[in-house]
């Protein structure tokens, strides 16, 4: 499901009048009972190393949020030397040319902050969230270590994140029940050369081969302010908090242009199968589509689809598999949208004594009951409610995952206005019944689809 509508919970609803930009923006989102649009303000400046700076004013709590996301993520990484943006997720807080190693975390927490960080198939971004007179601080750290980290990065740094990294994957993937399947549908849905082909942890024999010189060389090319956007969003004074990201960040050298990625359309032209086993105790099945980028046309009507399909107890796969049946411990669906292509999953996992046949005849039938009659009027208002509770929790967050200070910066990054929150929500508010028919239609066709099956282990007598 989409970043924004993460957790499916009420919130309060926030509005305000059209067009608010910079100047003539209020410095809270403010509530009128006329009107549900939405826009959230916000003032946009660019270094002239080309850093893209967003600060978004917002004094509900004396808390500030700084997120910064480079523009890299494992899709920037080529065949045979995968892993290196997850890499770097953690080489990031192992010390910088002014940070020794341990200080980040610590100073932080002195200040009583927090931070984290993530990689995805699209970017690599860094939150961190302070009281609002530790901002200078907060500033500081990203700055030292988007400028810096070279100067405290060592072979023996990239060795010891890089045992880390492995590690990882061993516990999330490897080791882990099912986790097989999350390595093996990458490569199942995309070609080799796509850049969504392989895991976002990267494969354990490219880790294991990267040299020092490999990672300063990644480091090199896509950890340079022309190829990050920051967004500052809280308890701050804009004119005040520019004059700090200037202090901070102005003198850090840009890079070399990084170009836009612009692969080949990814097409699936028939039913792709393959059967792996694993340490589980049940099969499981996994139906996978290739569907349409994160925002284009057909991406929020999947969204509804899946939950029509599979969200809820009321949900039609729940009911049939789960409820009536009895033969599926659980069934799950999404669209998981990204920024090149899209997949729509569908996952299930047979109560014992049933097979992934049983339930894969049931999925069916239920889709293609979808391809033939639109859902109801209340399936997909249900829907929808879901997804604006959703959105609306996420914009009462200011920092962490999810919250404004993300948002924005995906906005951003997706479609170059910041403030893209109602022309979002709106997408799921124009749905009617018949666009759902269509997406299913037109995206979830019964002979062009992955279908990966997870069986157990065979254990010696």
């Amino acid at each position: 499901m989409r970043r924004v509508l993460a957790l499916l919970v009420t919130a309060l609803l926030f509005t305000a009048g059209p067009g608010l930009r910079a100047a003539d923006a209020p410095t809270t989102l403010a509530a009128t009972a006329t009107t549900t649009r939405l826009a959230v303000p916000y003032t946009q400046f660019t270094l002239p190393n080309g850093l893209e700076v967003i600060l978004h004013e917002d004094h509900r709590v004396p808390m500030v949020a700084t997120n910064i996301w480079y523009h890299v993520g494992s899709d920037r990484e080529l065949p045979g030397k995968t892993g290196f943006a997850h890499l770097f997720e953690h080489l990031m807080f192992m010390g910088s040319g002014h940070v020794k190693l341990g200080e980040f975390d610590d100073l932080l927490e002195s200040a009583g902050g927090d931070n984290n960080a993530s990689t995805s198939d699209d970017r690599t971004n860094y939150w961190i969230t302070v009281p609002s007179n530790a901002l200078s601080l907060a500033l500081y750290l990203e700055a030292d270590r988007m400028g810096y980290l070279l100067d405290a990065m060592s072979p023996k740094t990239v060795d010891a994140q890089r045992d880390v990294v492995k590690n990882e994957r061993r516990q999330s993937y490897e080791n882990r029940p099912y986790g097989v399947a999350e390595l093996e549908l990458p490569a199942l849905l995309y070609p080799p050369d796509y850049p969504y082909h392989w895991p976002t942890i990267g494969n354990m024999a490219d880790l294991s081969a990267a040299s020092y010189d490999d990672v300063v060389a990644f480091f090199r090319k896509y950890y340079s302010p022309d190829n990050a956007s920051l967004v500052v969003a809280g308890d701050i004074d804009p004119v005040k908090t520019r004059q700090l990201v200037e202090h901070w960040f102005a003198t850090i050298p840009r890079g070399a242009n990084v170009p836009p990625l612009a692969p080949p359309a990814a097409e699936l032209t028939s039913v792709v199968s393959k059967t792996v086993t694993d340490r589980v105790e049940l099969p499981r099945l996994y139906l996978a589509w290739l569907t349409p980028p994160l925002l284009q046309p057909g991406d929020a009507a999947l969204d509804v689809a899946a939950s029509i399909l599979a969200d809820g107890k009321n949900s039609r796969l729940y009911k049939r598999l789960v409820y009536d049946l009895q033969i599926a411990q659980n069934v799950t669906a999404f669209q998981q949208s990204q920024a090149l292509s899209s997949s729509f999953d569908i996952i299930v996992t047979p109560r014992p004594g049933h097979t992934l046949d049983e339930v894969k005849k049931i999925v069916d039938e239920e889709l293609q009951k979808l391809r033939e009659a639109p859902p109801t009027e209340h399936e997909v208002q249900r829907a929808v409610n879901q997804f604006e509770a959703s959105f609306y929790n996420s914009m009462e967050r200011v920092g962490g995952f999810s919250g404004i200070a993300d948002q924005l910066n995906s906005y951003y990054t997706e479609t170059g206005d910041p403030d893209y929150f109602n022309e979002d929500l709106a997408r799921y508010r124009a749905l009617d019944p018949s666009d759902i028919q269509a997406a299913v239609r037109r995206w979830l066709p019964a002979d062009r689809r992955v279908e990966l099956s997870v069986v157990p282990a065979k254990t010696k007598p």
